[in-house]
């Protein structure tokens, strides 16, 4: 997209919403949508895909490490909002609301988090021939790289700053064996995060959906929050959450080792948010509104 048709764009949606009505009186004018629709969602999903891809590496690295960091903050301020709350649904609601902190800094700022790519790559791609480029999956592979390390960095920096209590680092513990109960399933353990893992990326490409649908800041805050308090309160496997829990966890004590939580949670948890993000939301939704989107995508 040049510069010139950028600075056009807004001019032109207005023009496309606004619907007038004439009679004996004159014209009346209505409003325009205050949200994009389905269509135009994807193919603003396909857009942002091709975006990040561009981007030098350093930039997507870069915004990778960004993106993690916003992760263990968020993780931490949803246990810092939770804790010490007795009745369950205030609980899970007040958890919710803290970890949507750190992924409305993350759509907002347009850092790169892997379980977000999992809905926007594929949408481009969907869209466009060259499914085998390296550049691509070198992509895929520096996100979650850069995910777990942003993660890790801001978690050193928490316990260095010695600025969290005891009661903190009890509900942490919590939450980790809350996330960790599936350890004890063994193979089938194995298979059911990466199902919850579905789930959660079905409910993060779908705050991703309502977020890129909102035209202004407060409706994209909404838009991020509620499928984000629902997979917290579901316990679904979300991997670069679990980032934020577990880079805290693995500092704060040894309850479970650094292999334990990469092949018996992340790992399937990964697999299990590739194909809801890509199946279920970028997959479904460009296959029925195929014929509705209008994109360049692809073109030169």
């Amino acid at each position: 997209m040049t510069l010139d048709q950028d600075q056009n764009q807004p001019n032109n949606e207005t023009n496309e919403d606004k619907q007038t009505d004439s009679n004996q009186n004159g014209k009346i004018d209505r409003p325009g949508r205050q949200f994009y629709i389905p269509s135009q969602i994807v193919d603003e999903f396909g857009e942002k895909g091709r975006d990040h891809l561009n981007k030098p590496f350093r930039a997507q690295f870069l915004l990778a490490l960004t993106a993690g960091s916003f992760m263990t903050f968020g993780a931490v301020f949803s246990i810092l909002l939770a804790s010490g709350v007795e009745t369950k649904g205030i609980y899970h609601l007040l958890s919710g609301l803290g970890f949507a902190s750190g992924y409305a800094m993350v759509f907002i700022s347009g850092s790169v988090l892997f379980t977000e790519i999992n809905v926007l790559l594929p949408s481009y791609l969907f869209n466009k021939s060259g499914l085998m480029k390296a550049n691509i999956y070198k992509f895929w592979i520096s996100s979650y790289i850069g995910n777990i390390l942003g993660a890790f960095l801001v978690a050193v920096l928490i316990q260095f700053s010695a600025s969290l209590s005891d009661p903190f680092y009890s509900e942490l513990s919590m939450y980790l064996d809350h996330k960790m109960k599936f350890l004890d399933h063994g193979v089938k353990g194995w298979f059911e995060i990466l199902v919850s893992g579905i789930l959660a990326n079905w409910l993060i490409g779908m705050a991703a959906f309502l977020t890129t649908a909102a035209r202004d800041i407060t409706g994209k805050f909404l838009g991020t929050m509620l499928p984000v308090i629902l997979f917290v309160a579901g316990n679904f496997q979300h991997s670069a959450a679990n980032m934020g829990y577990f880079s805290m966890g693995f500092l704060a004590n040894d309850n479970y080792t650094w292999y334990e939580y990469i092949f018996f949670n992340l790992l399937p948890a990964s697999i299990g948010n590739l194909i809801g993000g890509g199946i279920l939301v970028s997959l479904l939704f460009s296959y029925a509104y195929k014929e509705d989107i209008q994109t360049s995508l692809g073109k030169s």
